[in-house]
């Protein structure tokens, strides 16, 4: 579905939480035939193992076939590649923060002033990234652009895009969101995270410092 409308998620964050199933940002598949969601599941489940044992790198279109017990091809038809069926296993996770964000309690949902749902939301972005960190780097790095085509990112910067219009009326909030949204690429964050060896509560820091620099000028 598309979330290009940013008075539509502006009205869905003041009235209750999204019936599963409907939120704006998965682009959910069509209702599938009973056999055709089995063979989903069983291959989602085959990509978890492999990442569990073997982390994501192991993870290969063949070799999920035959985790799976189903054929290459039918892996293929259903996910494209290694990247979109990476960017699958992460649906369910995405989609709690979702609800977290939208129509969850207050910092993080509607009912906080606009500044501490921003920074609600960055600290659980860093936590987002931090939990599905390898997951997300390997999605990453097999398609570099696809993270700001899915409808995840695109719900996270219509959200951002609201919050900084709320806090600078005038401000060009799309541009300023994309902005504000880039550290938290998977390799960014796996470099400060990891190869820096940051703490999560470093880059909270961090990121809230940063959006006050020039406070005191």
């Amino acid at each position: 579905m598309s979330t290009e409308n940013p008075r539509a998620e502006e009205r869905e964050t003041r009235t209750t939480a999204p019936a599963p199933g409907l939120l704006p940002t998965l682009d959910a598949p069509a209702p599938e035939r009973a056999d055709a969601a089995r063979n989903r599941r069983r291959i989602l489940d085959a990509a978890a193992r492999i990442v569990a044992e073997r982390g994501p790198d192991a993870v290969t279109m063949n070799q999920v076939a035959h985790a799976s017990g189903i054929g290459v091809g039918t892996v293929y038809r259903r996910f494209g590649d290694v990247s979109q069926l990476l960017w699958a296993l992460l649906d369910d996770r995405e989609r709690r923060f979702q609800e977290a964000y939208m129509s969850g309690p207050p910092p993080l949902g509607p009912g906080a002033p606009t500044a501490e749902r921003l920074d609600a939301f960055l600290d659980a972005l860093v936590d987002r990234v931090a939990e599905q960190r390898e997951i997300l780097l390997a999605a990453h790095s097999a398609a570099p652009r696809a993270r700001y085509h899915s409808g995840a990112y695109r719900l996270m910067h219509t959200h951002v895009a609201l919050l900084i219009g709320q806090l600078r009326p005038g401000a060009d909030g799309a541009l300023l969101a994309h902005l504000l949204l880039a550290p938290f690429s998977p390799d960014v964050m796996h470099h400060l995270a990891v190869e820096q060896e940051l703490s999560g509560e470093r880059l909270k820091a961090g990121v809230r410092e940063l959006l006050t620099l020039r406070q005191g000028s």
